[in-house]
Protein backbone atom coordinates (compact mmCIF):
# COMPACT_ATOMS: atom_id res chain seq x y z
CA UNK A 1 0.00 0.00 0.00
CA UNK A 2 2.94 2.39 0.04
CA UNK A 3 2.19 3.55 -3.62
CA UNK A 4 -0.99 4.85 -2.28
CA UNK A 5 0.53 6.62 0.65
CA UNK A 6 -0.73 10.35 0.28
CA UNK A 7 -3.04 9.85 -2.52
CA UNK A 8 -6.99 10.78 -2.16
CA UNK A 9 -9.87 7.93 -2.05
CA UNK A 10 -13.34 8.81 -2.47
CA UNK A 11 -15.85 6.05 -0.47
CA UNK A 12 -19.22 6.11 -0.97
CA UNK A 13 -21.97 4.88 1.73
CA UNK A 14 -18.65 5.58 3.92
CA UNK A 15 -20.88 6.21 7.34
CA UNK A 16 -21.25 2.29 8.39
CA UNK A 17 -20.98 -1.03 7.98
CA UNK A 18 -18.13 -1.98 5.11
CA UNK A 19 -17.81 1.67 3.84
CA UNK A 20 -17.05 2.63 7.26
CA UNK A 21 -14.35 -0.08 7.42
CA UNK A 22 -13.24 1.35 4.26
CA UNK A 23 -12.51 3.98 4.93
CA UNK A 24 -10.85 3.09 8.10
CA UNK A 25 -8.31 0.97 6.95
CA UNK A 26 -7.41 3.03 4.09
CA UNK A 27 -6.88 6.19 6.51
CA UNK A 28 -4.59 3.46 8.75
CA UNK A 29 -2.36 2.90 5.07
CA UNK A 30 -1.49 6.78 5.23
CA UNK A 31 -4.67 7.63 2.32
CA UNK A 32 -6.85 10.77 2.49
CA UNK A 33 -10.55 9.54 2.84
CA UNK A 34 -13.53 11.54 1.42
CA UNK A 35 -16.31 9.78 2.80
CA UNK A 36 -19.70 10.58 0.94
CA UNK A 37 -22.84 9.88 3.24
CA UNK A 38 -26.59 11.68 3.99
CA UNK A 39 -25.25 11.42 7.56
CA UNK A 40 -22.09 12.79 7.64
CA UNK A 41 -22.35 13.32 11.11
CA UNK A 42 -21.59 9.51 11.29
CA UNK A 43 -18.07 9.73 9.02
CA UNK A 44 -17.00 12.97 11.13
CA UNK A 45 -17.77 10.83 14.34
CA UNK A 46 -15.19 8.06 12.77
CA UNK A 47 -12.61 11.11 11.30
CA UNK A 48 -12.13 12.37 14.60
CA UNK A 49 -11.65 8.93 16.59
CA UNK A 50 -8.72 8.50 13.58
CA UNK A 51 -7.29 11.70 14.32
CA UNK A 52 -7.17 11.27 18.15
CA UNK A 53 -5.46 7.91 17.52
CA UNK A 54 -2.91 9.94 15.18
CA UNK A 55 -3.61 7.68 12.11
CA UNK A 56 -1.40 8.42 9.10
CA UNK A 57 -4.13 9.58 6.61
CA UNK A 58 -6.57 11.66 7.23
CA UNK A 59 -10.74 11.56 6.40
CA UNK A 60 -13.63 14.26 5.57
CA UNK A 61 -16.69 13.60 5.56
CA UNK A 62 -19.22 15.06 2.79
CA UNK A 63 -22.63 14.82 3.21
CA UNK A 64 -24.25 13.57 -0.19
CA UNK A 65 -27.38 11.88 -1.02
CA UNK A 66 -26.44 9.66 -4.01
CA UNK A 67 -29.87 9.34 -5.44
CA UNK A 68 -29.28 12.93 -6.50
CA UNK A 69 -26.66 13.71 -9.45
CA UNK A 70 -26.17 17.34 -8.61
CA UNK A 71 -24.76 16.52 -5.13
CA UNK A 72 -22.32 14.12 -6.64
CA UNK A 73 -21.60 16.10 -9.09
CA UNK A 74 -20.90 18.93 -6.02
CA UNK A 75 -19.16 16.31 -4.31
CA UNK A 76 -16.01 15.49 -6.66
CA UNK A 77 -16.06 19.33 -7.27
CA UNK A 78 -14.82 19.50 -3.86
CA UNK A 79 -12.71 17.38 -4.16
CA UNK A 80 -10.66 18.23 -7.21
CA UNK A 81 -10.58 21.73 -5.95
CA UNK A 82 -9.49 20.96 -2.57
CA UNK A 83 -7.88 17.99 -2.95
CA UNK A 84 -6.79 18.06 -6.17
CA UNK A 85 -8.71 14.78 -7.36
CA UNK A 86 -9.27 11.41 -6.41
CA UNK A 87 -6.72 8.50 -7.47
CA UNK A 88 -9.04 5.78 -6.18
CA UNK A 89 -12.92 5.46 -6.25
CA UNK A 90 -14.32 2.72 -4.10
CA UNK A 91 -18.34 2.25 -4.77
CA UNK A 92 -19.50 1.02 -1.57
CA UNK A 93 -22.93 2.63 -1.08
CA UNK A 94 -26.23 -0.26 -1.53
CA UNK A 95 -29.51 -0.92 -0.18
CA UNK A 96 -31.46 -4.13 0.08
CA UNK A 97 -34.57 -4.74 0.08
CA UNK A 98 -36.71 -7.60 0.18
CA UNK A 99 -39.57 -7.64 -1.90
CA UNK A 100 -40.83 -9.22 -4.58
CA UNK A 101 -42.15 -8.25 -8.27
CA UNK A 102 -46.16 -9.26 -7.27
CA UNK A 103 -45.74 -7.32 -4.19
CA UNK A 104 -43.39 -4.60 -4.45
CA UNK A 105 -43.50 -0.88 -4.74
CA UNK A 106 -42.31 1.24 -7.05
CA UNK A 107 -40.54 3.51 -5.00
CA UNK A 108 -38.48 0.69 -3.65
CA UNK A 109 -37.06 -0.47 -7.31
CA UNK A 110 -36.87 3.46 -7.82
CA UNK A 111 -34.38 3.65 -5.04
CA UNK A 112 -32.82 0.15 -5.45
CA UNK A 113 -31.65 1.20 -8.89
CA UNK A 114 -30.70 5.47 -8.54
CA UNK A 115 -28.48 3.84 -5.01
CA UNK A 116 -27.20 0.11 -6.35
CA UNK A 117 -26.53 1.11 -10.42
CA UNK A 118 -26.87 5.29 -11.52
CA UNK A 119 -25.15 6.30 -8.46
CA UNK A 120 -21.93 4.33 -9.11
CA UNK A 121 -22.37 5.43 -13.22
CA UNK A 122 -22.53 8.69 -12.49
CA UNK A 123 -19.19 8.42 -9.76
CA UNK A 124 -17.52 6.52 -12.15
CA UNK A 125 -17.69 8.54 -14.56
CA UNK A 126 -16.62 11.64 -12.84
CA UNK A 127 -13.78 10.23 -11.46
CA UNK A 128 -12.70 8.88 -15.12
CA UNK A 129 -13.39 12.77 -16.43
CA UNK A 130 -11.37 14.08 -13.40
CA UNK A 131 -8.54 11.30 -13.99
CA UNK A 132 -8.15 12.34 -17.95
CA UNK A 133 -8.38 15.63 -17.10
CA UNK A 134 -5.14 15.46 -14.70
CA UNK A 135 -3.70 13.06 -17.63
CA UNK A 136 -3.27 10.30 -14.18
CA UNK A 137 -3.28 6.72 -15.22
CA UNK A 138 -2.44 5.60 -11.67
CA UNK A 139 -5.70 5.17 -10.75
CA UNK A 140 -8.15 1.98 -9.17
CA UNK A 141 -12.12 1.63 -9.01
CA UNK A 142 -12.96 -0.62 -6.22
CA UNK A 143 -17.10 -1.56 -7.37
CA UNK A 144 -18.33 -3.62 -3.55
CA UNK A 145 -21.00 -5.50 -5.09
CA UNK A 146 -22.30 -8.94 -3.46
CA UNK A 147 -22.62 -12.92 -4.06
CA UNK A 148 -26.49 -11.87 -5.60
CA UNK A 149 -24.67 -10.57 -8.43
CA UNK A 150 -23.69 -13.94 -9.12
CA UNK A 151 -26.40 -16.16 -7.87
CA UNK A 152 -30.03 -16.15 -7.28
CA UNK A 153 -31.54 -16.24 -3.70
CA UNK A 154 -35.27 -15.89 -2.96
CA UNK A 155 -37.30 -13.49 -4.92
CA UNK A 156 -35.95 -10.24 -4.41
CA UNK A 157 -35.44 -9.62 -7.94
CA UNK A 158 -35.14 -5.74 -8.53
CA UNK A 159 -32.17 -5.79 -5.71
CA UNK A 160 -30.93 -8.81 -7.89
CA UNK A 161 -31.16 -7.42 -11.16
CA UNK A 162 -29.51 -4.30 -9.63
CA UNK A 163 -26.40 -6.43 -8.44
CA UNK A 164 -25.97 -8.64 -11.79
CA UNK A 165 -25.98 -4.90 -13.39
CA UNK A 166 -23.18 -4.08 -11.41
CA UNK A 167 -21.46 -7.15 -12.49
CA UNK A 168 -21.82 -6.21 -15.79
CA UNK A 169 -21.08 -2.66 -15.97
CA UNK A 170 -18.03 -3.81 -14.45
CA UNK A 171 -17.07 -6.08 -16.88
CA UNK A 172 -17.90 -3.58 -19.54
CA UNK A 173 -15.48 -0.94 -17.49
CA UNK A 174 -12.52 -2.77 -17.47
CA UNK A 175 -13.27 -3.25 -21.36
CA UNK A 176 -13.81 0.07 -22.11
CA UNK A 177 -10.55 0.72 -20.09
CA UNK A 178 -8.32 -1.67 -21.90
CA UNK A 179 -9.46 -0.13 -25.04
CA UNK A 180 -8.05 2.79 -24.21
CA UNK A 181 -5.11 1.25 -22.77
CA UNK A 182 -5.96 2.63 -19.58
CA UNK A 183 -4.14 1.16 -16.40
CA UNK A 184 -6.51 1.94 -14.56
CA UNK A 185 -7.57 -0.88 -12.72
CA UNK A 186 -10.97 -1.78 -12.06
CA UNK A 187 -11.75 -5.04 -9.47
CA UNK A 188 -15.74 -5.92 -8.33
CA UNK A 189 -15.29 -7.67 -4.61
CA UNK A 190 -18.38 -9.59 -3.96
CA UNK A 191 -18.60 -10.57 -0.31
CA UNK A 192 -21.94 -13.11 0.80
CA UNK A 193 -23.52 -11.95 3.74
CA UNK A 194 -21.50 -9.33 6.35
CA UNK A 195 -22.61 -7.86 9.50
CA UNK A 196 -23.88 -4.75 8.97
CA UNK A 197 -26.99 -2.56 9.87
CA UNK A 198 -28.83 -3.78 6.37
CA UNK A 199 -28.19 -7.69 7.54
CA UNK A 200 -29.10 -6.86 11.55
CA UNK A 201 -32.53 -5.70 10.02
CA UNK A 202 -33.27 -8.63 8.92
CA UNK A 203 -31.12 -10.97 11.34
CA UNK A 204 -34.85 -12.78 12.36
CA UNK A 205 -34.76 -13.80 8.26
CA UNK A 206 -31.20 -14.57 8.64
CA UNK A 207 -31.48 -17.14 11.85
CA UNK A 208 -28.02 -17.90 12.52
CA UNK A 209 -26.21 -18.11 9.60
CA UNK A 210 -22.66 -16.71 9.40
CA UNK A 211 -21.74 -13.21 8.73
CA UNK A 212 -18.73 -11.53 7.37
CA UNK A 213 -17.22 -9.37 9.60
CA UNK A 214 -16.90 -5.76 7.74
CA UNK A 215 -13.03 -5.23 8.52
CA UNK A 216 -12.29 -9.05 6.36
CA UNK A 217 -14.11 -6.96 2.87
CA UNK A 218 -12.06 -3.49 3.87
CA UNK A 219 -9.11 -6.01 3.80
CA UNK A 220 -9.81 -7.60 0.41
CA UNK A 221 -10.32 -3.93 -0.86
CA UNK A 222 -6.37 -3.24 0.69
CA UNK A 223 -4.78 -6.41 -0.86
CA UNK A 224 -7.17 -5.33 -4.39
CA UNK A 225 -5.19 -2.37 -4.08
CA UNK A 226 -1.78 -3.20 -2.95
CA UNK A 227 -1.15 -5.42 -6.19
CA UNK A 228 1.39 -4.38 -8.74
CA UNK A 229 1.29 -2.20 -11.22
CA UNK A 230 1.13 -4.68 -13.65
CA UNK A 231 -1.63 -7.00 -11.90
CA UNK A 232 -4.85 -6.57 -11.63
CA UNK A 233 -7.28 -8.50 -9.47
CA UNK A 234 -10.77 -8.14 -11.66
CA UNK A 235 -13.18 -9.89 -9.36
CA UNK A 236 -13.01 -11.05 -5.96
CA UNK A 237 -16.16 -13.18 -4.39
CA UNK A 238 -15.84 -14.02 -0.46
CA UNK A 239 -17.71 -16.06 1.57
CA UNK A 240 -17.32 -17.13 5.43
CA UNK A 241 -16.12 -20.47 6.56
CA UNK A 242 -18.18 -22.37 6.83
CA UNK A 243 -20.35 -20.68 4.17
CA UNK A 244 -23.99 -22.44 5.98
CA UNK A 245 -25.33 -20.57 3.36
CA UNK A 246 -25.57 -21.82 -0.13
CA UNK A 247 -25.03 -18.36 -2.31
CA UNK A 248 -22.17 -19.59 -4.50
Amino acid sequence: MEQWKGKVAIVTGASAGIGAAIAQALVHHGMVVVGLARRQHKIQELADKLAQAQEPGKLYALKVDLTKEEEILSAFGWVEKELGGADVLINNAGVVYLDCIQDGKTDIWQNTLNVNVLAFCICAREYLKSMEKRKNQHGHIVVINSVSGHTIMGCNAVYHGSKHAIAAITQCLRRELNEKNSSIKVTDVSPGLTRSEASDRVSHLLGHHLRLEETAVAQVVVDSLATSPVTQICEVIVNPIPCNLAVY
